[in-house]
């Protein structure tokens, strides 16, 4: 999703965070990007970063979505949104008591492959699923 969106017309990457600064800085010269942090607090209130994208442990991606929804920050976080349903509901609540939209990296949906089981199984061809792997 990130070399994607970086290659959106319109759109740059303003800035990129690793927790490693070394790494950050490295990757932030590879991709001739201005600005890297080595900390999301930093990142999120840089006046350039506009929205953040999310793609680290999820286990980080509720706290980050939280942080850039408070700075109102549009946020868009790879999948899974969270670790489970209830940090799911504390950001989709924060995202409307706020009015920042929060999206989720669900693109695979409109590929190809996806397409057509979502049809086998719409066209009643495929049974109900009972474990995917």
């Amino acid at each position: 999703s990130g070399p994607a969106l970086a290659s959106t017309p319109g759109s740059r990457v303003a800035a990129v965070m690793r927790r490693n600064a070394a790494l950050a800085e490295d990757y932030a010269r590879r991709h001739a990007i201005a600005r890297w942090y080595a900390d999301a607090d930093a990142l999120i209130a840089d006046p350039e970063v506009i929205a953040v994208y999310v793609a680290t442990p999820p286990s980080t991606h509720m706290q980050y979505a939280l942080q850039a929804i408070a700075a109102g920050k549009p946020v868009y976080i790879e999948k899974p949104m969270a670790m489970d349903h209830g940090e799911c509901e504390r950001v989709l609540e924060a995202s409307a008591r706020r009015g920042v939209p929060v999206f989720v990296a669900y693109y695979r949906r409109a590929l190809p492959r996806f397409a057509q089981v979502k049809q086998l199984l719409d066209s009643g061809a495929i049974g109900t699923p009972r474990s995917v792997r």
